[in-house]
């Protein structure tokens, strides 16, 4: 599944998105909105990511989601 599909479904990945990453906080899945660029800031300042290991755990988890 590719990030548009994700980004226009997004009330139903909100709590799928929980679920894979326990460290986000409700607010932080509303602030995001389906927007990738948020998602990867988010998992940097959760997890202590660098850029590229968030944008590999997003693309893990797009995968997942076919």
């Amino acid at each position: 599944m590719n990030w548009d599909q994700i980004e226009g479904n997004w009330k139903q990945f909100k709590g799928n998105m929980r679920q894979q990453w326990g460290k986000l906080t409700e607010d932080d899945v509303d602030q995001i909105e389906g927007k990738r660029e948020e998602l990867a800031g988010k998992l940097q300042e959760r997890y202590g990511y660098a850029r590229e290991k968030a944008e590999e755990e997003i693309d893990r988890y797009c995968d997942t989601c076919k």
